[in-house]
């Protein structure tokens, strides 16, 4: 009986593959099945209707079905969704008689995992059969992947703009390597006593605020030891109040600590909410893996921000200094031009703000500055930008605003705030500012134009008498 004569055979053909391959011996050679089941690679016929006909013992290693379970079973029902068209296309070939070498594609495992194969098969016509042996490659294509996301990662950590950036492309990679749906950067901040969380995805919940190191969380604890911990539904209890930052219940929960030169500096967690996704000591083994090129990543992210910051900034009042200002003036002078829309210069200047310095001492005299620009802050919108230029002079720049007389209404909202006593190092100190106003496009059309106008409007009402805003007298036609 050939392979031939099972044409048709409906739902014998099966048994009838088996008992073909297990006579296909002499007696005195052992029986062909027998061989195929000691393969480390799986052997599989596939019928014309893509249905597994045959298997061999080493399918079930591979796959995690058993042979009974595959059986009857289309092959393309385990084949990865990404994959499925281009396998569907080999397929096709292979039936047009175009036998193929080292295709490679990737199955999804009874357990949900992915397994990567790589195939070779052809099409016997006489027997309307398909016959593939498959090799699992799983193992090199996850030394690849790893090598692959040590490079990624370290050259997120070079390219990405800022901090947020660089998460967001980490978080591919991660997902690349595990199921990442769900997951979080948790940070240790400088103080060393407050969890952090600058990156975090999850079905359920939205961000977390900042939190006590000490609040009995899983992130704090895999933060507190620098050891990682796995949690699943078949996991002893952990001894901590909480199993994870906010309040719904994952079933695995997976966080390594983010370690360097033997600091912990912060945890990478992910976690899942359903059975299909499960996560293993090997997925532990392997976020550990890519964690320390990660830790390294934030810690050079994090350098560049500061080192940016410091550029930008005043050192006192950590407000943006003249030259991220002047930037940023540029930037909103176009977009106004564009739009047509007004915005403002503000130029401020304390009243006798020496004579604080003078009685009182220069650690007096910068606290207070401090807490000027404190005052500052809250009185403009978030999109608003004020900027220490040296000494105790500020400048304000208020973009998008829809009308003109706005900047006088900021402007006298400041000069109130600032106008309340200050309490400084046990010190009640009353001060006062002088308050000069240009706005775009009336007053000046040009950066460096409005920021003249407005210094001229403040030394106008400085030599009005102090504490009063002043708007600029110059117009421009346009």
């Amino acid at each position: 009986m050939g392979l031939g004569d099972l044409k048709g055979a409906g739902a014998d053909a099966k048994w009838r593959v088996r008992w073909h391959i297990a006579h296909m011996m002499t007696p005195a050679a052992p029986r062909l099945e027998h061989v195929l089941d000691q393969m480390m690679d799986a052997v599989c016929v596939v019928d014309g209707e893509d249905r597994f006909v045959y298997v061999n013992a080493a399918c079930e290693h591979i796959f995690g079905y058993s042979p009974e379970e595959l059986i009857g079973r289309v092959i393309f029902d385990l084949i990865h969704p990404d994959d499925l068209a281009r396998t569907r296309a080999a397929a096709t070939a292979v039936l047009a008689g175009r036998p193929i070498n080292h295709f490679e594609n990737r199955y999804l495992r009874k357990d949900g995992r992915i397994v990567h194969i790589m195939w070779t098969a052809r099409w016997s016509e006489a027997d309307g059969y398909r016959i593939g042996v498959a090799r699992d490659i799983t193992e090199h294509k996850r030394a690849e992947a790893i090598q692959g996301a040590l490079l990624a990662i370290s050259e997120a950590a070079h390219t990405a703009a800022d901090l947020l950036s660089m998460f967001r492309r980490i978080h591919e990679i991660i997902h690349g390597l595990l199921p990442a749906q769900n997951f979080f950067v948790a940070l240790l901040e400088p103080e060393g006593k407050t969890i952090s969380f600058p990156y975090f995805v999850d079905a359920h919940d939205d961000p977390p605020g900042p939190m006590p190191l000490e609040a009995g969380t899983l992130t704090g604890e895999v933060i507190r030891s620098g050891k990682p911990l796995l949690l699943t539904p078949d996991s002893e209890p952990v001894t901590v109040d909480d199993t994870c930052p906010v309040g719904t219940m994952p079933t695995h929960w997976l966080g390594v600590p983010l370690s360097i030169r033997h600091r912990v500096i912060g945890a990478l967690v992910v976690q899942s909410y359903t059975g299909d996704i499960s996560y293993s000591e090997r997925d532990q083994q392997l976020l550990q893996f890519v964690s320390t090129q990660i830790a390294a990543a934030i810690e050079r992210k994090q350098s560049e921000t500061w080192l940016r910051h410091v550029a930008q900034h005043d050192a006192l009042t950590g407000l943006p200094n003249r030259s991220l200002f002047e930037q940023r003036l540029a930037s909103a002078l176009s977009s106004a031009r564009d739009a047509g829309e007004y915005l403002a210069v503000l130029y401020l200047d304390m009243d006798a703000f020496k004579a604080v310095n003078d009685t009182c001492g220069h650690d007096t005299g910068d606290a207070l500055l401090k807490d000027v620009a404190r005052r500052m802050r809250g009185c403009v919108r978030e999109s608003d930008t004020a900027c220490r230029m040296g000494g105790d002079e500020f400048v304000l720049l208020l973009a998008g605003i829809k009308q003109t007389d706005h900047a006088l209404l900021v402007g006298e909202k400041i000069r109130v705030a600032l106008n309340r006593p200050f309490e400084v190092a046990g010190r009640t100190l009353q001060v006062s500012a002088s308050i000069g106003i240009a706005v775009f496009p009336e007053h000046g059309v040009e950066a460096q134009q409005l920021i003249r106008e407005a210094d001229r409007a403040m030394y106008d009402a400085k030599q009005s008498g102090g504490n009063r805003c002043v708007a600029s007298i110059a117009h421009v036609s346009h």
